[in-house]
């Protein structure tokens, strides 16, 4: 038996071979950078007379077009090194420091917030949370950004060895540390910066991992439940996430006149009022100063205002090709590292869409999480772009010919040793 699985591995390997990536997952991304821009520049002066007017500043009209174009700037260069020059074994190296940068960073900024030592000229706070560092010339930094990013490699790297050794359903060697380093993500994330849409989006993150990795389905039932009683926990303990969900249960009847429901109720007259061609460029009501957030976490509603029903059929079809690609490249990969970076980035991204698209429709209480590539914001933009180039580096090491699934313990989701996996042509570019 054991000779015969190493035939497989061995014949497995030379059918592996470095070639062209998935340029699509390349054009889909562009795409919406595109879509991004276009809409920023469109609401972008609307936004910055609003700030001017209400708080005094002195934004010039083209500040949110500049800042966001110097963002798409960054992530494209983000984009390049990590498909281009950071090779994956390379980049291995870096899982566990990235890790501790990113909770020590969080750790630090709320020390440094308003909670504790109130240095406003290094984090930003704002509604009662502190999530942003600021750097001087740049604007802001997000560290919860580079913790997804943290959790997404060490992750991969941790569970692939625990997959390699047999030891995926192990209680001490892998569950309970997985459970650990989920909770204290929650703690700097959840409660400490308030920030339930990240918090979310973490575990989404490390939940597709391990549904990957073969976790055995009873394990993965515990786990569900103890992450459900995790969140009611984080709603019950927090007044404004109580008003939310009071406010998702009203339904329509959350109107402006009501403070809890005017986000949602602006969110829906701007989707409303778009129809089905939309209002056009540049003519949104909304992003005038009604709609709390539009260039920001609420865009999604302002894009249906701006594109209509057209637009926002045209934009989450552009979504869901994104995530369709990346998440047949895990079925075609042979290291148990690629295929759980790329089914880490498939839950990153699609947690965003998902809960930005669901809150500012009414489909679940509102929560700020920012629409990949939409939304204006560098740091986001910045690691989902690098996790984009580490799954686009990725995707050149699919497999051509017959896939050959190594057998690891407990893995019962997956596919036995002798049962060939055809991928064609086409879909290993």
């Amino acid at each position: 038996m054991r000779d015969s699985l190493r035939q497989v591995r061995d014949t497995t390997r030379t059918l592996v071979r470095r070639h062209n990536p998935d340029y699509k997952i390349m054009m889909y991304t562009t795409i919406l950078v595109l879509i991004g821009l276009i809409i920023i520049f469109a609401i972008g002066p609307q936004r910055a007379n609003v700030l001017n007017e209400s708080f005094g500043s002195d934004l010039s009209e083209m500040h949110f077009v500049i800042k966001q174009g110097a963002s798409v700037v960054m992530a494209i260069g983000s984009f390049i090194f990590f498909a281009f020059f950071l090779r994956i074994e390379q980049l291995k190296r870096f899982a566990k420091p990235l890790l501790y940068i990113g909770l020590g960073a969080s750790l630090l900024l709320f020390v440094l917030g308003d909670q504790m030592l109130k240095v406003d000229s290094v984090a930003q706070c704002a509604l009662g949370a502190c999530r942003w560092f600021i750097v001087p010339g740049l604007g802001t930094f997000q560290p919860s950004e580079l913790l997804k990013f943290g959790v997404l490699l060490f992750l991969a790297v941790f569970l692939a060895k625990r997959m390699k050794a047999g030891l995926i359903n192990s209680r001490d060697k892998t569950i309970i540390p997985v459970m650990v380093l989920m909770a204290i993500c929650a703690v700097f994330v959840i409660v400490l910066q308030k920030d339930l849409g990240t918090g979310i989006a973490l575990f989404a993150i490390a939940t597709s991992m391990l549904v990957v990795s073969g976790v055995d389905k009873k394990i993965g039932a515990v786990l569900l439940a103890l992450l459900l009683v995790g969140g009611l926990l984080m709603i019950i303990t927090a007044p404004h996430r109580i008003d939310r969900v009071t406010t998702f249960l009203k339904g329509d009847e959350a109107s402006v006149d009501d403070a809890s429901g005017y986000h949602i109720a602006h969110a829906k007259i701007a989707i409303g009022s778009g129809g089905f061609e939309g209002v056009g460029i540049g003519n949104s009501v909304q992003a005038a100063g009604y709609l709390p957030e539009a260039i920001n976490d609420s865009v999604f509603a302002i894009l249906g205002e701006t594109f209509g029903f057209v637009g926002l059929v045209f934009i989450l079809a552009v979504f869901y090709l994104l995530l369709m690609r990346i998440l047949h490249l895990v079925d075609l990969l042979e290291k148990p590292e690629h295929q759980l970076i790329v089914a880490g980035v498939f839950g990153w991204i699609a947690s965003h869409v998902i809960i930005n698209v669901a809150a500012m429709t009414g489909l679940m209480p509102l929560t700020g999480i920012t629409l990949p590539f939409l939304s204006f914001g560098g740091t986001s933009m910045l690691f989902i772009a690098a996790a984009l180039g580490v799954v686009f580096q990725i995707s050149r090491y699919t497999v051509h010919g017959i896939k050959r699934e190594e057998k690891y313990e407990n893995t019962r989701g997956r596919r036995g040793v002798g049962r060939p996996r055809y991928a064609s042509r086409r879909s290993t570019r």
